[in-house]
């Protein structure tokens, strides 16, 4: 399916839906959409059997700063049964940055949510576990922002690194290389 044909296939089904297509370098059907009407459009690609993009395989985020709108989120969706690729953008400004949650479309959005809001610190309304994933609990800041600093000082507060003497080592190794035997 052509990008047209699809962005004509998102109108019908979500009429009044602010939806621009885009050219991209790889090919791929690429678009954006506003951050009110992602919702509907993520369901309409989901449920449509002529889009059926069932799979989500990725969400990201790009910060732009200084320029506003600052922060893109980027979707990376999957058709399997029609084969199919879709890449859906949301401009997002940095005073603001939130989107609705897409869990409810894609369960998968769990966790790959919570990723961007630890590293950018775009908030997903409605996520049922909005917490951090890969930083510790008691990091400041967002470290993918473009404004973070990169010289920082912090001492370690959530965990110690784990010491072993020489023996306990040769020890492990032993005991490892046995039971792989």
């Amino acid at each position: 399916m052509d990008p047209t044909a699809l962005i004509a296939s998102l109108q019908e089904a979500v009429p009044g839906a602010q939806i621009e297509s885009v050219p991209s370098v790889d090919l791929q059907t690429t678009m954006y959409v506003s951050r009110e009407d992602l919702p509907a459009v993520a369901r309409a690609l989901r449920d449509r059997p002529e889009l059926a993009f069932n799979l989500l395989a990725e969400i990201t985020a790009v910060d732009f700063w200084p320029r506003e709108p600052r922060f893109e989120l980027v979707y990376i969706l999957v058709s399997i049964p029609n084969r199919l690729r879709v890449r859906m953008k949301v401009r997002l400004s940095g005073a603001d940055p939130h989107a609705p949650t897409m869990i409810g479309v894609w369960p998968a959005a769990n966790w790959l949510e919570r990723e961007v809001w630890d590293l950018f610190g775009i908030s997903f309304e409605g996520h049922p576990d909005p917490r951090r994933l890969l930083m510790p609990e008691d990091w400041e800041g967002y470290p993918l922002r473009k404004d973070y600093p990169v010289q920082i000082r912090k001492t370690p507060v959530a965990t110690e690194a784990l010491q072993v003497t020489a023996e306990e080592f040769r020890q492990n190794v032993e005991r490892d290389r046995l039971t792989r035997t």
